[in-house]
């Protein structure tokens, strides 16, 4: 039976940071969570895959909440003369109620972060490029970027067939039970003409963090 565990939430406090940083008791934890997971679903549904965004990290004080959004493409998020940021500044004002500061913060190297290969891989799935072709390139090109080592697994109706299947390709080493080991996971949907959902996975190794 498999047991799998999220590599970034095993590595939290070693060297991985929670993505919301705030606390609350029991009455107001529920409120809060439903907040931030409308403002992240609003920011991908208005940014969508031309943004490329990584991760948006969410922090709250008393008077003020923080959102950082790290993109690959922060032109796209900033938008002429700033009026993509701050239309985007008053929408989450709207959701959270008080005021809010908008940080974007710009990925030099999006190929060795792991959501946005993902990315790029479903995306060239549903542009019928070949599995094998998509994911060896993604690999090649993150072990160019610098990477230790990369896995990337796809499943589902592979190229079309009627079985569903899994497959993986695995360049340099990926220490999953190292926890000193700084392993980057994303994941991504592919929506394949005809062949419904194809699943990947990616996991990217940095070094090893002292």
């Amino acid at each position: 039976m498999g047991q799998k565990v999220n590599p970034i939430s095993m590595r939290l406090q070693v060297n991985k940071d929670w993505r919301s940083k705030w606390f609350a008791g029991k009455k107001d934890y529920a409120a809060y969570l439903k907040q931030d997971l409308a403002v992240r679903r609003h920011i991908t549904t208005k940014l969508g895959s031309r943004a490329a965004i990584n991760k948006v990290d969410i922090e709250r004080s008393p008077n003020l909440v923080t959102v950082t959004i790290q993109t690959a493409k922060a032109g796209v998020v900033i938008g002429r003369g700033g009026a993509g940021a701050q239309e985007l500044k008053t929408d989450i004002e709207k959701l959270y109620g008080v005021p809010v500061r908008v940080n974007i913060e710009e990925i030099k190297r999006p190929e060795l972060q792991a959501k946005l290969v993902a990315e790029n891989i479903a995306h060239q799935l549903e542009r019928r490029i070949t599995f094998r072709r998509a994911i060896k390139q993604s690999a090649a090109a993150t072990m160019r970027a610098g990477a230790k080592g990369v896995r990337v697994e796809v499943a589902g109706r592979l190229g079309g067939n009627e079985m569903s299947r899994r497959e993986k390709e695995v360049q340099g080493s990926v220490p999953l039970h190292t926890l000193r080991a700084d392993i980057d996971y994303g994941s991504a949907r592919a929506l394949y003409p005809g062949a419904g959902v194809i699943g990947v996975k990616v996991w990217i190794y940095r070094g090893e963090v002292d």
